[in-house]
């Protein structure tokens, strides 16, 4: 989609056309038109747009920038509904707020940080929902757990009073080929498999405090490729706001 100005009306437009997009791909999936929901990635962003978005009914924003998203949490206080992700790396000295400001965290990847979320997440708040970030393209640069990794994470976690594990997450190398759908799907597929096996091994009824029934992944351009996959979050941020401006992100 080509970028969009900063303006409401195009925020409206755009919200639309991305649920229809939704619909449609759920729908091509077989699957419930409810089984996924949009995650507004809303980083560069002024806060202006994110209350546009709030109007047009979407509720969930993804943050990746610490100091940028609380900014825009006080500029945004009224709106009392809102669900915070952070969704960007995890650095141990920004732990403590994300643990006071969020509700999800979606890309854990280390035992240390699980365990500065969980001891500084206030006890007046519910249990910080956890997505575990997984290497599914077994790429050096990219951050996240090997599969073979994923496991012992997966119990440090369940361990910890304060998390409630919701799921993973992944960003996938691009496909080689954009019309190459099976190769699209493959890494969705992997961490839809890797899922599964989190479920049959840490079972609700034994691990009440593991949800396990997310799948964070796909963006503006992959979104049919993972929603074929079962993702349940999709993270779309130009396809609702346009292309982003980094020159002043924190």
């Amino acid at each position: 989609m080509t970028a969009v100005p900063d303006d409401e009306a195009c925020v409206t437009q755009c919200i639309l056309e991305a649920r229809a997009r939704l619909g449609k791909a759920l729908l091509a999936s077989k699957r419930n038109v409810e089984a996924a929901r949009i995650l507004a990635v809303s980083k560069t962003k002024p806060d202006r747009m994110i209350r546009a978005a709030w109007r047009n009914g979407q509720r969930a924003f993804g943050e990746n920038y610490l100091q940028e998203a609380l900014d825009k949490q006080q500029a945004l206080s009224d709106l009392t509904d809102i669900e915070w992700h952070f969704i960007g790396p995890i650095q141990s000295n920004k732990t403590r707020a994300i643990a006071e400001h969020f509700s999800w965290v979606h890309a854990v990847e280390r035992e240390k940080v699980a365990r500065r979320l969980s001891e500084q997440r206030p006890e007046t708040l519910p249990p910080l929902d956890i997505c575990l970030q997984v290497n599914v393209s077994g790429e050096a640069t990219k951050a996240g757990v090997t599969p073979e990794e994923l496991i012992a994470l997966a119990e440090t976690v369940l361990a910890l009073p304060n998390l409630r594990l919701r799921g993973l997450m992944a960003i996938p190398a691009p496909a080689s080929s954009e019309a190459d759908l099976q190769e699209r799907q493959a890494p969705f597929r992997t961490l839809r498999v890797l899922l599964e096996q989190l479920q049959a091994r840490f079972p609700a009824a034994r691990y009440p405090q593991a949800k396990l029934d997310t799948l964070s992944m796909g963006m503006s351009g992959d979104l049919e490729a993972a929603v074929a996959e079962g993702a349940t979050l999709v993270r779309l941020g130009t396809a609702l706001f346009g292309a982003r401006d980094y020159s002043s992100a924190h």
